[in-house]
């Protein structure tokens, strides 16, 4: 995440709404990547500070009243929503108390996937819209149904529970889970949207099978094996999570999980200036002009260095897992595939 500042000089985060220091009204603008300060136009919408030759902006729908989101919209975008909002096809009944908070806290952990995919460049769908791309569902359990959690054909289904913080913990203790988090979730459900989006049917797929495995083996076998059985003794020698080791899918999903989980903490901890021994954080480059290599000699110090900070405040491990050789040319290999996106396939935000 990058550090944001308003046109009066204080300092901003992600998902503040007004700056505290001149009261004036703030939006991430995603075709700029930035949060920014508004002023009001004599006509009504949005202008951004001192951008007085653009076209007046619109707020996304969700900005007011209910403060779902804090994003611009493009001009004459479908339905007044912004390019993350967009990407939400079905939402709980908000008329069930806590069903809105549960919204919410998913709707932000999007907005910071959603964020992360435009930092890579990579597409969320064929156009400029999400309609037959990358699409959210977010549900409760009802008398009758019970939401399962996955993908299929772009669209990630998620249980609103998974944004209750209590009910998570319950489930990642009952799988033995060192972590689980709303935004983790996101990133790994997006991850298998990304796969049938870059890898399947295409140039990729032998270096995808000799890494990860046949991913035609059956997958519903796979699962049900491994929820009765348990991951092999010797997947931490393989996988970056027990779940990994299920079927080659959930091996790619969580690969690609654990490479925004880096690409992410390495940009933030750039961007605030964190400087940790043996990490090569003071590159000019942004991480995504790093190669491999140099993203992983700058993450274990700086896991190691967390981790260690955690611990003083008595805190779990930020990151709980080790790399293994195997796992990190999984990685590799995530990060080649993602660095070979055409340009053409980027989303037109403006």
């Amino acid at each position: 995440m990058k550090c944001f500042t308003c046109g009066c000089g204080q300092r901003l985060a992600f998902d503040n709404v007004q700056c505290l220091a001149c009261g004036r009204r703030l939006a991430f603008a995603p075709e700029q990547m930035l949060l920014v300060a508004l002023e009001t136009l004599r006509g009504g919408g949005w202008q951004i500070l001192g951008d007085t030759r653009a076209a007046p902006r619109q707020l996304c729908r969700h900005y007011e009243p209910t403060g779902i989101c804090n994003w611009l919209c493009p001009p004459g975008a479908p339905g007044g929503y912004c390019i993350s909002c967009a990407m939400t096809q079905e939402i709980p009944d908000l008329g069930v108390g806590g069903h809105f908070e549960l919204w919410k806290r998913l709707e932000a952990a999007k907005r910071r996937l959603v964020y992360g995919l435009l930092a890579l460049r990579l597409p969320l769908s064929g156009g400029a819209w999400p309609a037959d791309g990358l699409r959210f569902s977010f549900l409760a359990d009802t008398p009758t149904r019970q939401i399962v959690s996955g993908h299929e054909n772009g669209l990630v289904t998620l249980a609103i529970a998974e944004a209750d913080d209590a009910a998570r913990a319950i489930v990642r203790e009952s799988l033995g889970e060192p972590y689980r988090t709303l935004l983790g979730h996101l990133r790994h459900e997006a991850g298998h949207y990304y796969w049938a989006r870059l890898v399947a049917g295409s140039g990729w797929l032998p270096r995808f099978r000799a890494l990860f495995g046949d991913e035609g083996a059956d997958y519903a076998n796979a699962l049900a094996h491994h929820y009765r059985l348990g991951a092999p003794a010797n997947w931490p020698d393989t996988c970056v999570s027990a779940y990994a080791s299920a079927h080659p899918f959930e091996d790619w999903a969580e690969t690609w999980a654990h490479y925004l989980h880096i690409r992410d903490t390495l940009d933030t901890a750039r961007a605030h200036g964190i400087s940790v021994a043996d990490a090569p954080m003071a590159l000019d480059a942004a991480a995504d002009h790093w190669d491999f290599k140099q993203l992983v000699n700058a993450w274990l110090p700086v896991t190691l260095a967390v981790n260690e900070l955690n611990r003083s405040m008595g805190l779990p491990d930020m990151y709980p897992f080790v790399l293994p050789p195997a796992a990190l040319d999984k990685l590799q290999f995530v990060h080649d595939v993602v660095a070979a996106v055409p340009k053409s396939w980027q989303p037109q935000l403006q």
